[in-house]
């Protein structure tokens, strides 16, 4: 598969580049941000993938996150794809909340998402078989997230035992089956069977999660979202309910936005390093 690099910048002694490629997962043209850090260039590294919220591109989390300084840090590379299929020919919708910019991390199953959104396929098949082809990484993977990308990165690794060493989340969806969020995105991808939706689901998953992965989870409590649309307390019951392994930090004064994901990003990184590295 050819990829194309179309930025290449200088940044804490790696480099931050940005690729293009086709996607035969999505049926178009896809970008994704990698953050290869000084050690990159003599030994092969572990990576962690980093799922972004509605409305994002590749872009929002290496311009705003800092996570750069702290990849260089411990040794990680990092992997931040777009957050939907992109082109004219892709369905799209009025609203930020569903169409580019909102693939929820879900194969769609309806007409005519189904045509291209495929994020999950993208991100647990396509996506790391690109990587692992031609960047110096090794086979341990950790996954991140922030908001829907919480939803993703939660998900995913659930879904996945074995596949992922580390997985965390700011401000995650939890429970998209339950908030309007998720029900919108869910209703238009996946139809009116509820039943279908569980699979996507991080507080249905946990309920049977063959796994024990320990999940990092840290939430503002002055986020606008927190009550209607997060609502991190389902997570934390069924965790309990399941036995699984939950630290969750209510971060007192933070909201939702990357000022919160930067303040933390750096303790998020070095959970993830100690388990990809040890």
């Amino acid at each position: 598969m050819t990829l194309q690099r179309i930025e290449h910048r200088a940044m804490h002694g790696g480099w931050q580049d940005v690729h293009e490629h086709a996607s035969s997962s999505l049926g178009c043209t896809m970008r994704f941000a990698v953050y290869l850090p000084p050690q990159a260039a003599t030994q092969k590294l572990p990576v962690l993938y980093w799922l972004s919220g509605l409305t994002c591109t590749e872009q929002n989390f290496i311009t705003k996150a800092g996570a750069q300084r702290y990849a260089a840090e411990h040794g990680v590379i990092l992997v931040a794809p777009d957050t939907s299929p992109r082109g004219d020919d892709v369905a799209d919708a009025d609203g930020y909340d569903l169409g580019k910019g909102a693939g929820f991390y879900v194969n769609a199953t309806q007409a005519p998402w189904a045509a291209h959104y495929r994020m999950y396929d993208y991100l647990v098949d396509e996506l790391p078989a690109l990587i692992e082809a031609n960047f110096p990484v090794t086979d341990a993977r950790g996954i991140s997230g922030h908001s829907m990308g919480g939803h993703g990165a939660l998900t995913i690794a659930l879904k996945n035992p074995g596949r992922y060493r580390s997985v965390s989340a700011f401000s995650p969806i939890v429970a998209p089956s339950q908030v309007p969020w998720g029900e919108k995105a869910f209703g238009a991808y996946l139809g009116d069977d509820r039943e279908a939706w569980k699979q996507y689901d991080a507080v249905e998953l946990i309920r049977n999660a063959s796994e024990r992965l320990p999940l990092l989870v840290d939430q503002g409590d002055a986020d606008e979202f927190l009550q209607t649309q997060l609502k991190p307390t389902l997570l934390q019951a069924a965790a309990d309910a399941a036995g699984h392994p939950l630290t969750l930090r209510l971060q007192p004064g933070y909201d939702h936005s990357y000022y919160f994901i930067a303040s933390f990003i750096g303790e998020h990184i070095a959970h993830h390093a100690k388990a990809l590295t040890t």
